[in-house]
């Protein structure tokens, strides 16, 4: 571990990112917005890109701000690399998706939740990857690293085609709910949120990380749960909702 990395908020930060996906598993309920704001109809609200925009942006902006003072970049150590893939990720999820989303307004109040969170986890893969990761010349050739970066670009483009997917569901300005076909959503009704799981599990595998670990946990439970009341809201309004579609793993879940 390098002199100048602080390993006692690497390992706090690691912990309640893990307590926090607990947490979500063990409330059942799923963050409000989307088709489950109702609670918070009453509340502020701003449009569902602006918000996402806004939420996602930390995310981006601290770990490319760390990856920028490197001046090895990309073409260096694997640590910059795999912050590389990080920043690829919330570039698409801030500049790219806010932009081409369809969705319902999105409350405030959930809008600063998420901003913190993305303040906390962009702090966190940042400044391990770039303050505390070690990793030998030949990690590129390494097993984990090669199926982790596989599954990270495997996962990264199911997620962006199940958006495009959901989105064709909609025309600009409307609110009704279709049934989701084609791609992963020939089996699971949370394609768009198995492909960003398979990423964040890829992630963790490629850094072999805490952080990143913990942050796959993370997205498994606050996804996870999210895929699994899309999929009972389906079953619910659409008596014709295929019988044999899982909420997020094709055949089992």
């Amino acid at each position: 571990m390098p002199a100048h990395c602080q390993q006692s908020p690497v390992l706090a930060g690691s912990a309640a990112l893990a307590a926090l996906g607990a947490l979500v598993l063990y409330s059942r309920e799923p963050s409000g917005y989307g088709k489950y704001s109702g609670s918070l109809a009453a509340a502020p609200h701003l449009p569902a890109g602006a918000a996402w925009f806004l939420q996602e942006l930390p995310s981006f902006v601290l770990p490319a701000g760390m990856l920028l003072r490197q001046a090895s970049s990309l073409s260096g150590p694997p640590a910059m690399v795999l912050l590389g893939l990080f920043c690829a990720h919330y570039f698409q999820r801030t500049f790219v998706y806010p932009f081409l989303m369809r969705g319902r307004p999105f409350p405030v109040a959930v809008l600063f939740k998420g901003f913190v969170f993305c303040t906390g986890n962009g702090l966190l893969q940042g400044y391990y990857l770039t303050y505390c990761a070690e990793y030998p010349a030949e990690w590129y050739t390494d097993i984990r690293f090669i199926m982790g970066v596989f599954l990270f670009v495997l996962g990264m483009g199911i997620n962006i085609h199940s958006d495009y997917v959901l989105r064709q569901l909609r025309k600009p300005g409307e609110v009704i709910y279709q049934i989701p076909q084609g791609g992963l959503f020939t089996y699971v009704s949370g394609a768009n949120f198995l492909g960003e799981i398979i990423e964040w599990i890829g992630y963790a595998l490629a850094t072999w990380s805490l952080p990143a670990l913990a942050f796959a946990f993370f997205s498994l439970c606050f996804l996870g749960l999210r895929a699994f009341h899309h999929h009972r809201f389906y079953l619910k309004i659409f008596e014709n909702y295929p019988k044999f579609r899982k909420a997020l793993i094709p055949f089992i879940f």
